[in-house]
C-alpha cells in the first residue's frame, strides 16, 4: 500500500514541477546524490520506496512535504484514531512511531519480471476464478510435457538411497556422467572436481557471482538477457552492463559494443546461448570473436547453456569454453528443459580451462558450496540415467515433433499481425518478437502486458522484464499445442486492433 502511495504521489509532484524521470536523475547527479534510472522506474511503478535520505531529496527537488510524499500523515492520523482518546500521550506517540522493516537497498535494482507484478495481477484474477494462458515461463509440464519414464522409474528406485546429504558438489556417479557429456563438447581440461551440482542453474548463477564479486565490479551481461543473471551481479554488488545483441543480426551480439564498454572493473563476460527470450544459437565464428575480447582483455566467460540440447534445424550447439583452453570459464547446464523436468531442479556448472588463474575464487565457490551443504539428492540420482541413452527430446525437435511444430507455427503467425515482427528462434522455445510502439504509442511495455492480461487474459513478459531498453518488445513461451496458440495469437490480433496507450 505504501509503494503505491508513493508512487502516486511521486507522479502527481513531478508532474506539478513539469519534470520527467531524466530530470530528476540529472537533478540527482548534479547534487551528488547516488540515484539509478533503475531506482526511479520502481519509484514510479510502485514496485520500491526510497529511504529516507533519498526521500528527503525528492521532496528538496520537487518542493514537497516528505511525510506528504511517503502519505505518513495519513498512516499517523488514523494511527492516532485507532489509539482512541484512552490511550495516554507516551502510548500514542509509541505506536506513531513504531519501527518499520523495509527490504534491503540491494534489492533497488534488482528486477525478476518473469514473476513480478503482471504475474501477481495473473494470480489476483485466478484467484478471483479467471483462467489465464500463461505464456511467461518455460515450465513444460503444464502443456502436457512428461518426463521419460525412464527417468521417474529411476528415481523410485533409488528413493531410499537419496534420503541424507551428499558430497556438497554432488554424487559422484552423477558429476561422471556430467564430466563425459562435458567431454563431449570438448570442454578442456575437466576433471571430476571441476564439476558442482545446483537446485537448477538458478542457484549456481548466484553462488558463483556471489564468490567473485567485490563492490563496483563489473560484468558484461546481454540485452535482452534471463534477468537472473542481472540481479545475482547486483546482488553479489557487482554492476551489470549490459551490451546490445542485435536483432537484425538474427539476435548476435553487437562485438562493437560488447568492446566498448568494457572497464578496467570488467571480470567478466556473460552468455546465453542457446538464448532466452530469443531463441538465438550463436555461430562458432560469433563465439571466436567474443573467446578473442575475452583473451584480449583476461575476462572470464560465463556460458548459459541450459537449453542447448533444445536446437533446431539441425543446426549445432558449440560450447565456448571449447574454444577457449586458456582462458577460465565456467559453463552451466541442466535437465529442467531438455527432460521436462523443471519442477526437480537439477543443474550443474563446469569449470574449465586456465584454472590456475583462478584457485582463489574457486577456493570461494567450494566455500559457498559448502555452506548450502548439497543440491537435491533424489534429483541427482537420475543425472547418469538421463544423460545416457536414449535422449526424447530429439524427438520434440524435428520436423513433426511438438517444439519445432509449434516454433514454425508461431513465427509465421506473429508476423501475420500487422505491427509485428519477429526472428525465427534456432532453438529453446522462446520467440521475442518486436511491436511498433509508435503505430500502438505504447510508451510503458509493462502496461501493454497488464492491459493484455486484464482484457484477453493471456500472460507474457515485457521486454522491460529482459533488461530491454526499449517499450517494444514481448517474450512468448510457445510450449503450448498448436490449437491454444492459435487461439491467443487471434485474441493478440484482436486486442491490438483497438490497443492504444
Amino acid at each position: 500500500m505504501a509503494d503505491r502511495v508513493f508512487a502516486a504521489r511521486f507522479k502527481e509532484a513531478m508532474d506539478a514541477k513539469h519534470m520527467k524521470q531524466v530530470d530528476v536523475l540529472r537533478a540527482a547527479a548534479d547534487a551528488g546524490v547516488k540515484l539509478g534510472k533503475g531506482q526511479i522506474s520502481q519509484y514510479v511503478s510502485g514496485k520500491a520506496v526510497p529511504r529516507a535520505n533519498i526521500g528527503h531529496f525528492l521532496a528538496d527537488i520537487l518542493e514537497v512535504d516528505m511525510q506528504w510524499l511517503y502519505g505518513k500523515e495519513e498512516e499517523k492520523q488514523q494511527a492516532a484514531e485507532h489509539i482512541g482518546s484512552a490511550a495516554d500521550a507516551g502510548n500514542r506517540e509509541r505506536i506513531m512511531e513504531m519501527r518499520e522493516f523495509r527490504k534491503s537497498t540491494k534489492l533497488d535494482n534488482v528486477l525478476y519480471d518473469v514473476r513480478g507484478p503482471v504475474v501477481d495481477e495473473a494470480a489476483r484474477m485466478e484467484e478471483a476464478g479467471t483462467h489465464v494462458l500463461k505464456l511467461n515461463i518455460g515450465n513444460p509440464a503444464p502443456f502436457g510435457f512428461r518426463t521419460p519414464d525412464e527417468v521417474i522409474y529411476d528415481m523410485q528406485r533409488q528413493l531410499t538411497e537419496c534420503e541424507g546429504y551428499s558430497v556438497s558438489k554432488g554424487l559422484f556417479a552423477a558429476r561422471k556422467a556430467i564430466m563425459q557429456y562435458a567431454q563431449l563438447k570438448k570442454l578442456p581440461n575437466v576433471e571430476i572436481s571441476d564439476i558442482y551440482t545446483g537446485n537448477g542453474v538458478s542457484e549456481l548463477i548466484n553462488l558463483s557471482m556471489s564468490a567473485l564479486l567485490d563492490n563496483g565490479d563489473e560484468v558484461l551481461v546481454p540485452a535482452p538477457d534471463y534477468p537472473l543473471w542481472t540481479a545475482c551481479v547486483t546482488l553479489a554488488g557487482g554492476k551489470a552492463v549490459h551490451y546490445i545483441c542485435d536483432e537484425q543480426a538474427e539476435w548476435y551480439p553487437d562485438m562493437e559494443d560488447m568492446r566498448k564498454k568494457i572497464t578496467d572493473k570488467t571480470k567478466a563476460i556473460v552468455i546465453i546461448n542457446p538464448n532466452n527470450p530469443t531463441g538465438a544459437l550463436y555461430p562458432r565464428e560469433v563465439l571466436q570473436q567474443i573467446v578473442d575480447l575475452a583473451r584480449e582483455h583476461q575476462l572470464i566467460i560465463f556460458s548459459d547453456e541450459i537449453y542447448d540440447r533444445l536446437v533446431m534445424d539441425e543446426e549445432e550447439h558449440i560450447s565456448i569454453a571449447s574454444l577457449a583452453p586458456d582462458l577460465f570459464c565456467v559453463t552451466y547446464s541442466g535437465l529442467s528443459k531438455s527432460h521436462m523436468i523443471a519442477g526437480f531442479r537439477i543443474g550443474w556448472m563446469v569449470l574449465s580451462g586456465n584454472k590456475s588463474v583462478a584457485k582463489d575464487y574457486i577456493e570461494g565457490i567450494n566455500m559457498l558450496s559448502n555452506m548450502r551443504i548439497c543440491s537435491n539428492v533424489p534429483a541427482q540420482s537420475v543425472v547418469q540415467t538421463a544423460l545416457g541413452g536414449y535422449q526424447s527430446v530429439n524427438d520434440y525437435i524435428i520436423p513433426g515433433g511438438r517444439v519445432y511444430e509449434q516454433r514454425e507455427y508461431i513465427y509465421k503467425a506473429l508476423n501475420d499481425i500487422p505491427g509485428i515482427s519477429a526472428v525465427k528462434p534456432k532453438a529453446a522455445f522462446y520467440i521475442f518478437p518486436k511491436i511498433d510502439a509508435k503505430k500502438f504509442n505504447i510508451v510503458d511495455d509493462e502496461k501493454f502486458a497488464l492491459d493484455l492480461l486484464r482484457d484477453k487474459k493471456i500472460l507474457i513478459v515485457h521486454g522491460g522484464g529482459f533488461n530491454w531498453g526499449q517499450p517494444d518488445h514481448f517474450r512468448v513461451v510457445y510450449l503450448p499445442r498448436i490449437e491454444v496458440l492459435k487461439d491467443a495469437v487471434g485474441k493478440l490480433n484482436d486486442f491490438l486492433t483497438y490497443y492504444r496507450q
